[in-house]
């Protein structure tokens, strides 16, 4: 893993085409390094997520290559490795699912959830939260899930007032004004550089597997 982390670091100092073509052998040799990682976590989360078990790293490893048709930020690469793991269509998926993010500068962390869902979708989400309230909440404040993920379901974008449709009196406004519905934790570097690192990433996706099969519910009747 320090290999991958390391090629991330000069690649934040370098970030132009001409010193990545001279250095495509680093990246090359980082990017099967996190796809080995991979396997091993796809793996892992399969063993009780069972249909992740089929998917291949690829599908969910998110390209090094920037969008910069509508960005102000015209550096050509990602300064991070990433990759959300759901069946079906990996990092493609409309589905609920687990999210890996390599940063060694802004922050390594893994997450769980849903992230900028259509909106169709992200109203049946909230209506499913406001009919199923006890549910859901059970799931957010289990023990073990909020020893790892918190209050990091509303460290994201939300609405300034109640979505319309909902009711005023709902006992926690403020699940319905999320406009994603995705959880996280933190890794610091030591950690990531751990040799039982992908140990710990599954033990993560297993505590957050209630939380992604409420939510995969409604995805599943929806689209």
């Amino acid at each position: 893993m320090e290999g991958i982390l390391e090629f991330i670091g000069k690649l934040r100092e370098n970030n132009n085409r001409d010193w990545f073509n001279e250095h495509k052998a680093d990246y090359n040799a980082a990017r099967q390094g996190f796809e080995n990682h991979c396997v091993k976590l796809i793996a892992g989360i399969g063993e009780f997520d069972s249909p992740i078990a089929s998917l291949s790293p690829k599908e969910c490893m998110f390209r090094i290559y920037r969008d910069m048709r509508f960005s102000y930020d015209k550096t050509p690469y990602k300064t991070h490795f990433g990759a959300f793991i759901a069946f079906p269509g990996g990092r493609k998926s409309e589905r609920s699912g687990y999210y890996i993010h390599l940063d060694p500068v802004d922050g390594c962390f893994f997450g769980a959830g849903i992230w900028c869902p259509e909106a169709n979708l992200l109203k049946a989400l909230r209506q499913s939260i406001c009919d199923n309230y006890e549910e859901f909440n059970e799931i957010r404040h289990e023990e073990e899930f909020f020893s790892k993920y918190g209050d990091s379901l509303f460290d994201v974008d939300k609405l300034k007032s109640m979505p319309r449709g909902f009711p005023k009196d709902f006992p926690e406004p403020e699940l319905l004004k999320l406009k994603h519905y995705f959880v996280s934790h933190d890794l610091n570097l030591d950690l990531v550089k751990d040799a039982n690192f992908v140990d710990y990433l599954v033990n993560l996706a297993r505590i957050a597997y209630p939380f992604n099969q409420f939510l995969n519910y409604v995805v599943d009747e929806e689209v």
